[in-house]
């Protein structure tokens, strides 16, 4: 019964919070006008197109004025416009507003989740299991996005060596920087042709080529392709070949790439131990809690206490503690720069 208690006060405080986001992003009759004209035409373009007439996750979530409404309150904020990079960065087809919507609805789905698990295992049903369950839920939709950015990264930093490599050859066989970089639009493999598609449409619009290229620089937040950024720059300023310059720096990619790949070959066994370090404790105490739900109980009595806590809690608390920073200290001693 605590159980449901604290699950009825978490939903309704998460959509007290989005209702409140969305009241506060109305705005006037003019804005509503163009709203509706916006999710008109929307329609329309997407019924005249049958490649686009499969519903997917971004335009079912962008039929709602409620979330239309939360995401330009999010926009406005410096925490949506850090929301909007990496959600860029990441590849995503959703609107900051969108993605919060999402996240609150994983931090609900996991408890609820436990609340139906807790008919076969009564411990799942428990406060502790609850806030555990809201928490991995809280946790959840930034790790994926964490991990969808770094996996688009590092398919973006394998593939630039070769694509510097086109470009160079290009620019040798007597084509424009322009038309090297539509070549590699042409010729390649995402995500490599999304990013400099993008440099080419820009420049079509007429922004300045230095420009493009450093938006797609702040958008990809690549090393390598800041090196070739640079080095393209200042070529244009002082002169030279730069057919060269660009398989100097495929080269010097190239042979980063490979001691990336040495290093952490090296260092797989210290890696896999700070994940042990940091997951095993917390695996044997689900473990417990499912095989036996008593079994921890005496953690969590009063008396002992300490600070108006009990003492168990104390310990659980100093614990954990513990644990993340032997997995940071670990992570820090394996992460060797190149």
């Amino acid at each position: 019964m605590a159980g449901i208690i604290i699950f009825v006060l978490v939903f309704s405080g998460v959509m007290l919070f989005v209702m409140g986001l969305a009241g506060s992003g109305r705005r006037g009759g003019i804005s509503a006008r163009l709203e509706r004209y916006t999710a008109g035409k929307t329609e329309t373009t997407a019924s005249a197109s049958p490649a686009q007439a499969s519903p997917s996750l971004g335009n079912i979530l962008a039929q709602s004025v409620a979330l239309a409404r939360l995401n330009r309150v999010v926009e406005q904020q410096d925490f949506g416009a850090s929301l909007a990079r990496d959600i860029a960065r990441a590849d995503l087809k959703l609107k900051p507003g969108e993605f919060m919507a999402v996240w609150g609805v994983t931090i609900l789905a996991v408890p609820s989740l436990f609340l139906m698990l807790s008919i076969v295992f009564s411990a799942l049903g428990s406060p502790l299991a609850l806030l555990i369950g809201a928490a991995i839920g809280f946790f959840l939709p930034r790790m994926w996005l964490g991990r969808r950015r770094a996996s688009r990264l590092n398919a973006f930093n394998k593939q630039l060596p070769d694509t510097i490599t086109l470009i160079a050859n290009a620019l040798r066989a007597g084509s424009s920087f322009l038309q090297a970089i539509e070549m590699v639009v042409r010729e390649s493999t995402p995500p490599v042709t999304i990013e400099f598609g993008r440099v080419v449409r820009e420049v079509n619009l007429g922004l300045a080529f230095d420009v493009a290229l450093d938006n797609m620089v702040r958008r990809v937040r690549s090393d390598d392709l800041e090196l070739m950024a640079t080095a393209i720059g200042i070529q244009h300023q002082v002169g030279g070949n730069l057919a060269e310059i660009l398989d100097s720096i495929a080269f010097t990619i190239r042979e980063r790439v490979r001691i990336k790949g040495e290093i952490k070959s090296l260092t797989a066994q210290q890696r896999l131990s700070g994940y042990v370090v940091g997951g095993m404790p917390i695996g044997v105490a689900g473990l417990l809690m499912v095989v036996a739900p008593s079994f921890m109980n005496p953690m969590f009595e009063n008396p002992p206490g300490l600070f108006g806590l009990p003492a168990g809690v104390i310990v659980l608390m100093v614990g954990c503690l513990f644990m993340f920073v032997g997995f940071v200290l670990i992570q820090r001693i394996v992460a060797i720069e190149v």
